[in-house]
């Protein structure tokens, strides 16, 4: 559908683009916010250098990785390995708060909108923030919750308790045997809820989440939307970026924003409805909201 894409990160100042921003956020009826993993690495949840160094400098020595997503891979030989790596790392990435207040600026900015949230993070931060859960869809899961291996069936549960006690019982890169989970009802290891192959479980909750957000679209198809893309990459476009470029074509009165650190893009079909930024999202709110 959209054979040419126009980089306009270049198309006037930042300044300007800002002022349209506003202007578009001011005047929209309803927000969509698109958010990748670019506005949690903007919110200071990075997965390399100090903070990778901070909590992970003994998974490093003795197995020889340098970041954490790398470490999510490495073929542990035994679940106790497996899951000393995997409590560290949810409990760091999903329980603990961002360094930067990001999310809560941009809570700031559409609070008083007619707004819902689509996004492709799993660490539970527009939740911690405060936006209300009932305009939310994580479409690739959540690091809050477990699912079968197998799996057996379409549930999900709860890990903070069994998280927590992980990260307190483990010693040596390592944690106790009995805390290992397991399916209560096929006895497989348990695993993340994460979208990485066939193996998704998609509970009740997420389809409850996407029919809430369709029926958000269906109710203000017509109406002036603002789509708010913010740190989408391409690695799996057509979850965010391509229905926002799509349902903004479709739509006259919609405007397209995106702000993206290096990769702030758009079709040429939309260009007259599309302003994009090249920046830090975190720095971009913040001139956002003084009016800049």
């Amino acid at each position: 559908m959209f054979p040419n894409i126009l980089r306009k990160d270049q198309e006037g100042t930042d300044i300007e683009k800002i002022r349209k921003m506003k202007k578009a956020l001011e005047e929209a009826e309803a927000v969509v916010i698109g958010a990748g993993a670019g506005l949690s690495t903007s919110a200071g949840f990075a997965y390399t250098g100090e903070r990778f160094q901070a909590y992970f400098s003994d998974f490093e020595e003795k197995y020889g990785f340098h970041d954490m997503y790398s470490g999510g891979f490495y073929p542990y030989k035994t679940l106790e390995e497996y899951w000393a790596y995997w409590s560290r790392y949810i409990y760091l990435n999903r329980y603990m708060d961002p360094p930067r207040s990001v999310y809560e600026e941009l809570l700031e900015l559409v609070k008083d909108k007619d707004y819902f949230v689509l996004t492709t993070n799993v660490d539970h931060c527009f939740q911690k923030a405060g936006f209300e859960k009932e305009r939310l869809f994580y479409t690739q899961g959540d690091y809050g919750l477990f699912q079968c291996s197998e799996p057996c069936c379409q549930e999900t549960w709860d890990n903070e308790e069994i998280i927590g006690e992980m990260i307190r019982r483990q010693e040596h890169m390592k944690i106790p045997s009995d805390l290992v989970p397991y399916c209560p009802h096929c006895g497989k290891p348990l695993t993340m809820n994460l979208r990485a192959d066939d193996t998704f479980v998609q509970d009740e909750g997420w389809y409850q989440a996407s029919q809430r957000y369709s029926r958000f679209l269906n109710e203000h198809q017509n109406k002036k939307i603002l789509f708010l893309e913010l740190g989408v990459g391409y690695n799996t476009p057509v979850i965010i970026k391509y229905p926002f470029w799509q349902m903004t074509a479709k739509n006259p009165r919609a405007v397209y924003v995106c702000v993206n650190c290096g990769d702030a893009a758009a079709p040429r079909e939309i260009a007259k409805q599309a302003i994009c930024i090249d920046g830090d999202i975190g720095e971009v709110l913040k001139k956002l909201k003084d009016g800049q």
